[in-house]
């Protein structure tokens, strides 16, 4: 039994990890969902809801690429693929963010809550 407790601790561990990030990313797609502010793509400004519609058919495609929060911000909710351009968060009263930089903000928040 003792050869099976690392590799079942390891297995543990990624499920708990696996489990972690799935709330991480799900919190950040209602975040999304639910702003006020214009996420703005390509010079196009959209809803939350519509920039979550965008966001969730990247992910799918990148959805093997992705083993962290992280590479879901990175891959899915960042920047165009075809132009390169970053995508833009513009909330009233406040100064445009890039959308990584918005989402990786409320990641560390969520984070810091303890989920």
């Amino acid at each position: 039994m003792k050869l099976f407790s690392p590799l079942f601790l390891l297995l543990l561990l990624s499920v708990n990890a696996y489990a972690d990030t799935n709330k991480e990313i799900d919190h950040l797609l209602t975040y999304v969902a639910t702003t006020d502010c214009s996420y703005e793509r390509n010079g196009t400004m959209h809803t939350g809801k519509e920039a979550v519609a965008h966001i969730k058919k990247k992910y799918d495609y990148y959805a093997d690429d992705v083993e962290s929060t992280e590479d879901f911000i990175q891959y899915s909710a960042t920047k165009s693929k075809l132009s390169g351009k970053h995508y833009i968060i513009h909330c009233k009263h406040q100064a445009a963010v890039k959308s990584s930089e918005w989402l990786l903000l409320e990641l560390a928040r969520f984070r810091r809550q303890g989920q």
